[in-house]
């Protein structure tokens, strides 16, 4: 068998010394890659801290401006909120007078209808009503008793009243030449 080096490596006199071979222009490439790759990857991490410093800008004058418009729009909330107390107000006001003017007009046409009611019945005379909320009370005076019942089925189709009744009727004794009956009615209202 043939051997033959390639190498060119003499041998040593020693086995045990060993001999350094060292090619030329091989150990300057290995830190001209080292020098190399640290230059890349300076370049990449220099490339990033710029790309993040600008994005660091980039939201800093975002949230400037977002501060900006938060205080333009807290000022437009308040103004509205105050509009928006100042519009409750006047509602509540303007509810409050047309329940004032309702309830003005109510005993009005209630009035209106029992004076119109008490005209269409004959021989009735009212002395007092009196208004206790939910009942209205009724005092008069009636030339018989079938006026009295007129009254009280004339004051039920007026549409005003739940029910209609007569708490109490007693003749008059002090009026002999002419008969005449007291009343007492008592008219529950509508709600």
């Amino acid at each position: 068998m043939i051997r033959i080096n390639l190498l060119a490596v003499s041998k040593a006199k020693n086995k045990r010394a060993a001999i350094a071979v060292s090619i030329p222009g091989e150990g300057m490439n290995v830190t001209v890659k080292i020098l190399v790759v640290v230059l890349v990857t300076a370049s990449l991490n220099m490339g990033y801290w710029y790309q993040l410093t600008r994005e660091k800008t980039r939201i800093a004058d975002q949230m400037g401006q977002a501060d900006r418009k938060n205080r333009e729009l807290a000022a437009v909330k308040s103004r509205y909120l105050e509009r928006e107390k100042q519009m409750q107000a006047y509602k509540r006001r303007v509810d409050v007078i047309d329940q004032l003017r309702s309830a003005q007009f109510g005993p009005v046409n209630l009035m209106a209808s029992l004076g119109d009611t008490v005209n269409r019945t004959e021989a009735v005379w009212l002395s007092t009503m009196r208004d206790n909320g939910t009942n209205i009370d009724i005092e008069g005076m009636a030339l018989s008793q079938d006026a009295v019942a007129n009254l009280i089925s004339n004051l039920q189709r007026s549409g005003f009243f739940k029910s209609v009744e007569i708490k109490e009727s007693y003749q008059d004794d002090h009026a002999k030449e002419l008969q005449s009956f007291f009343f007492t009615l008592v008219c529950e209202k509508k709600s």
